[in-house]
């Protein structure tokens, strides 16, 4: 499922309900750390988007409002999916960054 050029990648899937996809989706596009939403049922695709970086909140909920109708006329017709989330994997430098240590005062001797 991974993409060998794209290893800076990891992949989550979310099992939902029809009713329950909207706000999962919505849910997902404020979280703001997602590249692209996948929609899927069974083992065909139904809806994939992909998403822009950075862009998170109030700001992607108000740009996608046509793909979450989109996502709301599907979710109309289906009754299980499967979500698959593309994120940006966080390089290991950035998770464990050093500690800041301050060096000590000097001393007016």
């Amino acid at each position: 499922m991974t993409d060998p050029a794209r290893n800076d990648s990891r992949f989550e899937e979310i099992k939902v309900k029809g009713n329950q996809l909207v706000a999962k989706v919505r849910e997902i596009i404020e979280e703001g750390n997602a590249r692209r939403i996948i929609i899927k049922k069974e083992d065909r695709v139904l809806l994939e988007f992909p998403m822009s970086v950075g862009m998170g909140g109030a700001a992607a909920a108000l740009l996608l409002a046509p793909t979450l109708a989109a996502v709301g006329a599907l979710a109309a017709l289906v009754t299980d999916v499967k979500i698959i989330i593309e994120r940006a994997d966080v390089p290991a430098t950035w998770k464990e960054a050093p500690p800041v240590v301050e060096p000590p005062p000097e001393s007016s001797v």
